[in-house]
């Protein structure tokens, strides 16, 4: 059916390609680029083992509009799978922008100076890509991608309007390290010691980092204590749901986790701005990365399952209702199928499915476009088909299940 590009070769570019791969009818040609082109052909060993399918590879740096441009003119695909870092979203929407090429990512822009993540940048891009005649569709992973999609489906089949959102990431899993970040550390790192922030009766209100928390009762996992933070897909939900009153995110973090980050923040090694060693400039949270064990390693070892899912409150009929939409995914299992752990497998089977949709015209717009806006169904009947089923439960006690 159709050619993709899918840039960057890191846990969740893994995925994606196997994913990819598994779907010839779909994918029919698969290049897959990188800063390093070597990672790219491990990852296209690997999917060739599994699947039998040939993949391209080749080498581009994400952050040259130029060189992005080059690899699309040669290749010549019909959608550019972003898998890369938040810092290149601009300069591959550029190249798609200039080539007239169909744009799909899975998080959205960070500029990488300044720990401070929202879709401004890439909304910008409407009327252009709107008078070009191709689409974007922003943040299809799981939080955000799966999570709007949950909320969608709800308004859709369970509601007339929905009053209260409330996101739960739980990571129940244990990858045998003392500390590692399930994606790339610097991204992770930024994004969980800015302030807190959620959206109530029309505005934000930002509290301080990790002051907000509750214990939630995890399906197939059991009582973890979730953080409140702030979370990409807070600010296209609050736009985009009818009747929308509040909006949260909140993800389990561990004690040792927690205690790790704290001495990190406190001698510096956090910090994102360039400090002065042995006459050179380096940016202190660009060495911890180095420091720490690649995401894309954690895999092979890692034990116990993840829960994501909405909780949401809202009315049908008149009457209040509250249904609890969430995934559960299995560490070894994704390892077993794609030598990937489960967070990158989150992200990576929705980034897919995502491609899917725009291919199959399923999903088809000009413009730029979070995944909320589309029709959520074939979208869900997808993820129970190629690897995240998916629960629906109503929910009778959410005043005891959700305190704050």
């Amino acid at each position: 059916m159709a050619k993709v590009l899918i840039i960057g070769a890191g846990g969740v570019g893994n995925v994606v390609a196997h994913k990819c791969a598994q779907l010839p009818k779909v994918f029919t040609d698969i290049v897959l680029a990188s800063r390093t082109e070597s990672k790219c052909r491990d990852i296209a060993k690997n999917v060739k083992a599994a699947t039998k399918r040939v993949i391209k590879t080749d080498r581009v740096d994400a952050d040259n509009v130029k060189e992005v441009i080059a690899l699309i003119k040669k290749h010549k695909p019909e959608l550019v799978l972003n898998i890369a870092l938040p810092y290149q979203d601009l300069p591959i929407m550029d190249a798609c922008l200039a080539m007239g090429v169909d744009y799909l990512d899975t998080a959205n822009y960070e500029p990488p100076t300044k720990a401070k993540f929202e879709y401004k940048w890439q909304w910008a891009y409407q009327s252009k890509y709107k008078s070009k005649g191709i689409m974007a569709l922003l943040g299809s992973g799981f939080d955000p991608g799966v999570t709007n999609v949950f909320c969608a489906y709800a308004l859709k089949h369970y509601f007339d309007e929905i009053n209260y959102v409330d996101i739960l990431d739980c990571n129940a899993g244990d990858h045998g390290h003392a500390f590692a970040t399930n994606f790339n550390p610097e991204i992770n790192i930024r994004e969980i010691t800015q302030k807190g922030k959620y959206w109530e009766n029309g505005k934000w209100i930002e509290i301080p980092p990790m002051s907000v928390n509750f214990h939630f009762d995890y399906p197939e996992i059991g009582p973890k204590n979730s953080f409140l933070l702030y979370h990409e897909e807070l600010e296209s939900l609050a736009k985009n749901l009818p009747g929308l009153k509040r909006i949260r995110f909140w993800m389990t973090f561990g004690e040792n986790y927690l205690t790790h980050l704290r001495v990190m923040q406190n001698i510096g090694i956090t910090r994102i701005d360039p400090v002065e060693f042995e006459g050179k400039k380096i940016v202190p949270i660009q060495f911890l990365k180095a420091l720490l064990p690649d995401p894309g390693s954690l895999g092979k070892n890692y034990k116990g399952k993840t829960n994501i899912g909405c909780l949401i409150k809202g009315k049908k009929n008149g009457v209040s209702k509250v249904w609890y939409i969430y995934n559960v995914c299995d560490h070894a299992e994704c390892y077993k199928e794609t030598k990937a752990q489960a967070i990158s497998y989150t992200t990576g089977v929705p980034a897919m499915i995502g491609a899917k949709m725009i291919l199959e015209n399923k999903w088809r717009g000009k413009g730029v476009f979070n995944m909320e806006q589309f029709d959520p169904d074939p979208f869900m009947d997808d993820l129970n088909k190629y690897g995240l089923p998916w629960k629906a439960v109503e929910i009778k006690n959410y005043n005891k299940i959700m305190p704050l």
